[in-house]
């Protein structure tokens, strides 16, 4: 079995639980009571090295200095979970999308609007992989695994929303 590393970061959005693979790749971002967040679990190792550059690049953005991350990812989903994934990542900052418009960019007919919003919900990398920018086809704020006011924050940080 693969070790698992992880950290805990203090944010204005709280305290962050980041975890890595041995190779130092970040696997998942959770935040305090996130749906379906990770939680520390026995035999993983603490250890706050391979996160420095993470670390770095989430104080940046958080303080509006930096618009895009580049770390190492690496995520385990299903090959739709995946293409939903990348297609998150292609979201810029200070835009939105629509759930519809993740099915139509990932070839997806209409109908898989709920498959999509399901594979959104399972994004393990919150913030860095940027689930927070898709917005109702109406504009409203949707459903976000860190709790809607995070993602407002967030939001707002980007200048998607006013401040």
């Amino acid at each position: 079995m693969e070790a698992t590393y992880w950290t805990d970061v203090d944010t204005p959005l709280g305290r962050l639980l980041l975890t890595a693979d041995p190779d130092g790749a970040l696997t998942s971002l959770s935040m305090p009571g996130q749906k379906g967040g990770r939680t520390v679990q026995d035999g993983w190792r603490h250890d706050p090295g391979p996160f420095r550059a993470a670390e770095e690049q989430l104080t940046a953005y958080l303080a509006g200095e930096l618009k895009e991350f580049h770390l190492p990812l690496r995520t385990h989903g299903t090959e739709f979970r995946e293409r939903v994934w990348a297609a998150l990542d292609a979201v810029p900052y200070g835009g939105t999308t629509t759930y519809g418009e993740i099915a139509a960019r990932i070839g997806a007919p209409r109908a898989a609007v709920r498959a999509v919003g399901g594979a959104i919900g399972a994004n393990p990398l919150l913030i860095v992989r940027p689930c927070h920018r898709v917005i109702g086809a109406d504009g409203s704020m949707t459903g976000y695994a860190g709790g809607l006011e995070r993602k407002v924050w967030l939001l707002r940080l980007e200048g998607a929303l006013p401040a």
